[in-house]
């Protein structure tokens, strides 16, 4: 039998109107970039609200868990695309945890997803803490990284490494990330 490709699978999709979810996880390379437009507008089209004006065109579903992966194990990623992963989080709590959740820890990117799962926690709508986030959490909790890393800026220059030490987050510091990022300054973030 042979298996249907990315463009057949998304119409299908499309078609029945199967949530993004439903769509083929593919086995990812090594190593691999996604380009910056690229993954933009996998979020637009996963109905990320900051990136509205992207949805013109092509319609490219992608699952929501590739989306993450992809992003999360990125060198380097302009910030606009990190504040919108917390916000894939909390629309998507039905995507394959386990696959993502794997796949990132074999590219030790961990601790970058906890983070984002610390950040779609702070931002999910409701005073009620979302019991599949928590369990999310918790699971990179117990697998996560002593080694210092950052928030997709592997280039970030050694100053600006020293003054994120000492001025991030707690839950930054928690997941041994340097980065400023909170849930305050997620654009989609109930206030």
């Amino acid at each position: 039998m042979r298996e249907a490709g990315r463009e057949l699978a998304c119409k299908a999709a499309q078609l029945y109107e199967l949530p993004p979810t439903a769509l083929r996880l593919a086995e990812p390379l090594d190593s691999w970039e996604v380009r910056p437009d690229e993954l933009q507008r996998e979020l637009a089209w996963l109905g990320y609200p900051g990136f509205e004006h992207v949805r013109a065109g092509a319609k490219t579903l992608s699952n929501p868990a590739q989306v993450l992966l992809h992003a999360v194990t990125q060198r380097d990623l302009d910030t606009r695309l990190v504040e919108a992963l917390p916000w894939v989080l909390t629309t998507f709590t039905d995507l394959n945890w386990e696959w993502l959740r794997d796949r990132a820890k074999l590219r030790n990117a961990q601790n970058r997803l906890g983070y984002l799962v610390h950040l779609a926690k702070e931002t999910a709508s409701g005073s009620r803490e979302d019991p599949v986030l928590a369990k999310w959490q918790q699971e990179l909790e117990e697998a996560r990284l002593a080694r210092e890393g950052t928030l997709c800026r592997d280039s970030m220059p050694p100053a600006e490494r020293a003054w994120l030490k000492t001025n991030r987050p707690v839950a930054a510091a928690h997941w041994s990330l340097l980065t400023s990022l909170t849930a305050e300054q997620l654009p989609y973030a109930s206030r």
